[in-house]
């Protein structure tokens, strides 16, 4: 039997590490078997297949491997009890459990199929595993039905943006080995947070997402070009961390290409570093509505007195939009209900993508939660997002966030 197209594009990845999110009977054994045997044809590799347990190991492929590589005469030598295979070019492979980690210590590997990766602990990758391909250069590949937003997701995240590492997403439909009928079958039986996971690889399933239109292939994408002359920051007044937002406007909608994350500092160290970054550029403040009281810095000027002494132009509402409200305009701008994207996120903003993927509300509330830090830059994004573009009501024209003129710095800083 021949791969199907989809297990076909992950095999032929010249990708030293493959992340792949695949639905039940997606074929994931069948293309572990081939991934194996096309690095066991070279003399003297050794290589794990690791499963979340021994048991499920010796269930899913064991016998498999086995025969498959019986029938064409490769083997020399099987250990029932190791559940290693031994073949006449001196390459080995084993079958390894995540729930036995230090079994897997201290060896040097050129390959390393881990599958079921969500249901592992990452430590088995991290601090057990990863370690073992340093001096062979070897590789991996990552394959599993998503376990909500956990490490897997992570590392499937990140590999779309990392050299020498890719990832894939396919559905069981897109496997080839299940029916349509057969999975609308299972709509029936399953809720559709279930069904999602399971039938169509989704990440955006699990848990309770505050941004869930947002992710990395459609939403992350470099901006093109050169920096313009006028910028925006869009900025919570927190002091650990202050955050922002550097954005430009686009035929599209809203660009963001750049963030800022202070630890323990103030509105001061905030403009200071703005400045130090974009130059002489004018720039338009989009900041926390509450800093016209707030004061974050010594002397009793407020923070957006701050801004305003540093040469930016601060637009803000009087008082707070309502958090639904500032949560909304950020969703339609990331996808609206026609399918338009209009807010991009710039690559090297890795917090601002990770607090867009991960901050969810806290169970059973519509309210966000705040104690896992992924608030403050989703906040400063909001602020300027909702100022431009509110839900609220219609908007036919909105003044231009930047004036007729630059805006002249006051001094030196």
């Amino acid at each position: 039997m021949n791969l199907s197209i989809p297990q076909q594009n992950i095999f032929d990845s010249v990708a030293r590490f493959r992340t792949v999110s695949a639905g039940r009977r997606f074929g994931k054994t069948f293309l572990a078997m081939f991934e194996i045997a096309k690095i066991a044809r070279l003399p003297n590799k050794r290589i794990f297949y690791v499963a979340p347990s021994y048991r499920m190991g010796k269930q899913i492929i064991w016998e498999d491997l086995k025969f498959e590589l019986s029938v064409r005469k490769w083997v020399k030598k099987i250990n029932e009890s190791d559940l290693t295979i031994t073949l006449k070019n001196g390459s080995r492979i084993s079958i390894r459990s995540a729930d036995n980690p230090d079994s897997m210590r201290g060896v040097s590997l050129d390959f390393i199929v881990l599958d079921e990766a969500a249901f592992m602990p990452k430590s088995v990758w991290t601090e057990v595993l990863r370690p073992t391909l340093s001096d062979r250069q070897g590789g991996a590949l990552f394959i599993s039905t998503p376990k909500g937003y956990n490490w897997f997701a992570d590392m499937w995240h990140d590999a779309q943006m990392k050299d020498n590492w890719e990832s894939f997403k396919y559905t069981t439909i897109e496997g080839g080995n299940v029916t349509a009928e057969e999975v609308e079958d299972a709509k029936q039986d399953l809720d559709l947070k279930t069904f999602k996971q399971e039938y169509e690889a989704s990440f955006e399933t699990a848990g309770n997402r505050i941004y869930y239109p947002f992710n990395v292939a459609d939403s992350v994408k470099p901006f093109i070009g050169d920096v313009p002359n006028r910028i925006m920051l869009f900025n919570d007044m927190n002091v650990d961390p202050m955050a922002g937002c550097i954005v430009v406007q686009t035929k599209e909608g809203l660009h963001v290409i750049d963030e800022l994350k202070l630890v323990n500092s103030n509105t001061d160290e905030l403009a200071q570093e703005v400045i130090n970054r974009y130059g002489s550029r004018s720039v338009t403040a989009f900041p926390d509505p509450a800093g016209a009281a707030r004061k974050t810095s010594a002397g009793g000027r407020t923070d957006h007195t701050i801004l305003m002494q540093y040469g930016f132009n601060v637009k803000v509402k009087r008082k707070h939009p309502a958090v639904k409200d500032r949560i909304n305009a950020v969703n339609r701008l990331l996808q609206d209900a026609a399918g338009n994207r209009k807010l991009f996120i710039d690559p090297k903003c890795k917090f601002l993508i990770e607090c867009l993927t991960k901050q969810q509300y806290k169970e059973g509330t519509q309210l966000p939660d705040k104690d896992s830090g992924y608030d403050h830059m989703n906040d400063a994004l909001g602020y300027g997002v909702e100022y431009l573009y509110p839900v609220t009501k219609p908007v036919t024209s909105i003044d231009s966030p930047f004036g007729n003129t630059p805006t002249k710095r006051f001094g030196h800083f």
